[in-house]
């Protein structure tokens, strides 16, 4: 199951990076381990709503559920996420990202994470 990452690189500014949840055979179809969370949070925005550079205010699962947003990075690098698409916004520190509402209202729902949280086994490029 595919995730997108948004994160700090060592320039200071947001960066993409693919990542992909194992799955193992169960039962009634495939699943993964538990990922710890921290709570949910729900969320709804109108379209045409816009954040300048921000930072994810905590590392967090953001999954669409209706609607679509736009996230650029810092390089000008651009992501459309629609309903299923999950990302984690992982990018606490530097200059942030870009969150435009381009279709709406869009419904999200925000999974935290814990600090010790490591998505280091799910790089697609290990």
């Amino acid at each position: 199951m595919r995730v997108v990452r948004v994160y700090t690189g060592e320039d200071n500014e947001s960066h993409f990076e693919e990542l992909d949840i194992p799955l193992q055979e169960s039962r009634y179809g495939s699943i993964s381990e538990v990922v710890p969370t921290e709570g949910v949070i729900f969320r709804e925005t109108p379209v045409g709503g816009e954040l300048d550079f921000h930072n994810a205010p905590r590392r967090q699962f953001v999954i669409t559920l209706t609607g679509a947003v736009e996230i650029e990075c810092g390089a000008g690098s651009k992501r459309r996420m629609g309903p299923g698409d999950i990302l984690l916004a992982d990018d606490t520190t530097g200059r942030g990202h870009i969150t435009r509402e381009i279709e709406g209202p869009r419904r999200s729902i925000f999974l935290p994470l814990p600090d010790d949280f490591d998505p280091a086994p799910w790089r697609v490029d290990r």
